[in-house]
């Protein structure tokens, strides 16, 4: 059974950093794009960074280039680790995070995932 688990989030002052975590357990991720979303209560879920293949592409929306940070560790062949490096932190990055994987990018982009997870919330406050 495939499952993605997020980790880390929290309450932080503005101007910090989280790291979020994202367990993904079972067979096939490696060949998946995996990737960072945030949802507030009353929008869409908006897409934030992705991350797919061995030498990796990599992208990030604008919103949080250049201050968020996507990475993947494969070490353990059962389990894909998916991290999301959050700095410098803005009460509107206040938000619940969720890792999700898709076949492609493109299709991750637009938020039709094959695997959510549950989220998790990220509280920033100023």
């Amino acid at each position: 059974q495939v499952q993605l688990e997020e980790s880390g989030g929290g309450l932080v002052q503005a101007g910090g950093s989280l790291r979020l975590s994202c367990v993904a357990s079972g067979r096939g991720f490696n060949n998946y794009a995996m990737g960072w979303f945030r949802q507030t209560p009353g929008k869409a879920r908006e897409y934030l960074a992705s991350i797919k293949g061995i030498f990796p592409i990599i992208e990030y929306a604008d919103s949080v280039k250049g201050r968020f940070t996507i990475s993947r560790d494969k070490s353990d062949n059962n389990k894909n680790l998916l991290y999301l490096q959050m700095d410098t932190l803005k009460p509107e990055d206040t938000a619940v995070y969720y890792c999700a994987a898709s076949l492609t990018v493109d299709s991750l982009r637009r938020a039709q995932c094959d695997y959510w997870g549950q989220g998790t919330q990220v509280t920033v406050s100023s």
